[in-house]
């Protein structure tokens, strides 16, 4: 009988797993990488931001970022500060790289296989009702209740850095099950969002937005380049925008909406992320953070949201919560034999994955902003981020160290 190599699992439904990871394989590699090296970016423009935000010229970082621009006339004028047109503009196109991901996985990758799916689907599931109640159970209620919603996602960017710049110790099965549950509690985050954190729905907009998302699935058998997308795709994101649900959630669905497989010989989803994923990864991700992760700490403010609820919620939900949801339900479900781990991947490193969860960093940042319209209470959230972010950050690459090395197969 052949030797297994370290780190091969075998189980129910592994020749599947394993066959959907060498078909999705390329694109994952992409993917990862484009992510690992975008966690950098983001990790410097956060740094900048809370320089920027605490320096002498402070008043230059909220100037900048309050500046009011309008596009558009009349009644299809749009008029935000830049901070808006980041949050809500520049962030469609990032949850539009998202949820073309999110169609990737189920039509050809880890997600695809309804065995393989399970796992990390529900450690997400998992991952994101142990910190909201967490959250819930420290901050009570009121105002600051309202913020439950912000440690449930998981950072991509960061925790696939963490894990690529430890790579030698994982192979890409511990990477692609990260992966998932990344992409599953993002999908949890945005409807979250669409249904508890957006404003009062106007129901003609949303008529709308749904012709434009049916006009882009009608042009799908004639369309011959992506630019033919691009103004039905404008009308759902003006469209949702308008009718109260974040702006945001347009991207998702557009993405969503994209073929997965050839149309007219061409690959329209390889194509389309190719394009827009670097320029998510090193572009709007980094201005997002640039623009959100300045908070000013002068004057007594760090010390008082130390001293606060809500930045305990936050911070204990993401370490804690992300820690527990994910691990214990991964276990259950292993134990119960219902899921299964991807190739190349052992059970220790259910661990640290769980604890790189932890990390929810731009959708935790995005979803604080909604979330309260107290900015001392938003900046408070913002705190517990940056402590749950380095502490899980840490405890996940201590974790990984401690784990055996797992090869490729």
């Amino acid at each position: 009988m052949a030797k297994r190599r370290r780190g091969q699992t075998r189980g129910p439904g592994g020749h599947a797993i394993r066959a959907l990871s060498h078909r999705a394989l390329p694109a994952l590699r992409e993917f990862l990488a484009d992510e690992a090296a975008g966690g950098v970016l983001l990790l410097v423009a956060a740094v900048a931001a809370l320089i920027w935000a605490n320096s002498a010229g402070a008043g230059s970082y909220v100037s900048l970022w309050e500046h009011h621009l309008t596009l558009g006339t009349g009644s299809w004028a749009v008029d935000e500060p830049v901070t808006g047109w980041v949050n809500d503009g520049l962030m469609a196109v990032f949850f539009f790289v998202v949820g073309l991901e999110i169609k990737r996985e189920l039509a050809i990758g880890e997600l695809s296989s309804p065995r393989a799916a399970i796992t990390p689907a529900l450690a997400a599931l998992g991952g994101v009702l142990v910190p909201a109640g967490i959250y819930i159970l420290i901050a009570g209620g009121g105002a600051g209740g309202h913020g439950w919603g912000v440690p449930m996602a998981t950072d991509i960017a960061f925790a696939v850095g963490i894990l690529t710049l430890l790579g030698r110790h994982v192979g890409s099965g511990a990477k692609l099950f990260l992966l998932s549950i990344a992409i599953v509690d993002d999908l949890i985050a945005i409807t979250v969002i669409a249904i508890f954190y957006s404003d009062g729905i106007k129901w003609a907009w949303i008529a709308i937005a749904v012709a434009g998302l049916l006009v882009v699935v009608a042009m799908r058998s004639v369309a011959t380049s992506p630019w033919f997308y691009l103004l039905p795709s404008v009308l759902v994101w003006f469209a949702m925008l308008e009718s109260g649900i974040h702006a945001t959630v347009a991207g998702v669905l557009l993405g969503l909406l994209t073929p997965a497989g050839p149309i007219r010989g061409r690959e329209v989803m390889d194509q389309l992320q190719s394009a827009l994923h670097p320029i998510s990864a090193f572009v709007i991700v980094p201005v997002f953070a640039l623009a959100n992760a300045g908070v000013d700490l002068r004057g007594g403010v760090l010390s008082h949201s130390l001293g606060e609820k809500v930045t305990w919620a936050v911070a204990i939900g993401l370490v804690a919560g992300k820690l527990i949801g994910v691990a214990a339900t991964t276990f259950l479900l292993l134990k119960l034999r219902i899921g299964t781990l991807p190739m190349n991947m052992v059970r220790a490193q259910i661990w640290p994955i769980a604890a790189l969860c932890g990390i929810g960093f731009t959708v935790a940042l995005f979803v604080s902003d909604l979330a309260f319209d107290d900015d001392g209470l938003a900046d408070d959230a913002k705190v517990g981020i940056f402590i749950a972010s380095f502490i899980a950050a840490a405890v996940g690459a201590l974790l990984l160290r401690l784990t055996p090395d797992v090869e490729d197969t």
